[in-house]
């Protein structure tokens, strides 16, 4: 379930003030963040933010299209290095079978 659109779009009242400082300045400066929790809100649009993903910062740049998603939405917290090893049992059975290949690696007949 949602926030409630009475009490409005979270947003760490520390990450509001450093935005809010950068555009009184009207400058772009990257800083870090842990709040992925907060939503992104128009003031952030041109801001690049380092969001912290549990292991490293990701820079994230705030385009108009990321209006109203949260933070942690743009630094994935897992990589996919793909199932099993399917491709290096593939390359291991074709050099176990040597020059000539395995069977039915012949012309067809």
């Amino acid at each position: 379930m949602g926030r409630s659109v009475k009490k409005g779009a979270y947003v760490e009242p520390s990450l509001q003030v450093k935005i809010d400082a950068l555009n009184a300045k009207n400058e772009k400066k990257v800083f870090k963040t842990w709040s992925r929790r907060s939503t992104i809100t128009p003031d952030f649009i041109g801001h690049t933010l380092a969001v912290h993903n549990g292991n490293k910062f990701i820079p994230v740049y705030i385009t108009e299209n990321m209006v109203g998603h949260k933070l942690g939405e743009f630094a994935p917290t897992r990589i996919f290095r793909g199932h099993g090893s399917h491709v290096e049992k593939v390359a291991a059975a074709a050099a176990a079978a040597g020059p000539g290949g395995g069977p039915g690696s012949g012309p067809p007949k």
